[in-house]
């Protein structure tokens, strides 16, 4: 099994972030461009709900796992067929609080089986071209919603 893990640090207070990336439904907060919607009619915070995100590179779509506001995580894998040579891909997204600062400490991690001569290749893909980029969105969503970013 391989794993790949992202954290980083938001000047934002913890329960704003958790707001914005909360609803499992709403995925502008990544730069992810394109529709997404929750199939079914479930609610965005519903276990087995299903994510549909629709791209220019395609579609992608996700099933929750498990959603705590307490945690402030949740957790999703592919549902169906996977849009990558992985399995059992399961990724887990969560806020920290950072008391002393009243920042935020961030942390995305998934594990997944792939062949063996691909696991060095697909941690760092999943670090490098999906987590990092995804939170350094989150980033400038976060200055943007604040009023920072101009």
């Amino acid at each position: 099994m391989a794993k790949s893990y992202y954290s980083m640090t938001l000047d934002h207070p913890a329960a704003l972030v958790w707001a914005a990336i909360r609803p499992f439904g709403h995925y502008a907060w990544a730069g992810v461009e394109g529709e997404t919607v929750i199939e079914d009619g479930k609610a965005d915070d519903q276990v087995a709900a299903i994510r549909r995100v629709t791209t220019a590179n395609g579609v992608i779509r996700q099933v929750l796992l498990a959603h705590s506001d307490i945690d402030r995580s949740y957790t999703y894998g592919f549902c169906g067929e996977s849009p990558y040579p992985v399995r059992n891909y399961i990724a887990t997204i969560h806020i920290l609080p950072i008391v002393e600062t009243n920042s935020t400490f961030v942390e995305w991690s998934a594990t997944f089986d792939c062949a063996a001569d691909d696991q060095d290749h697909w941690q760092g893909y999943f670090e490098k071209q999906g987590f990092a980029q995804w939170l350094g969105a989150l980033r400038h969503h976060m200055k943007r919603e604040s009023g920072q970013e101009r």
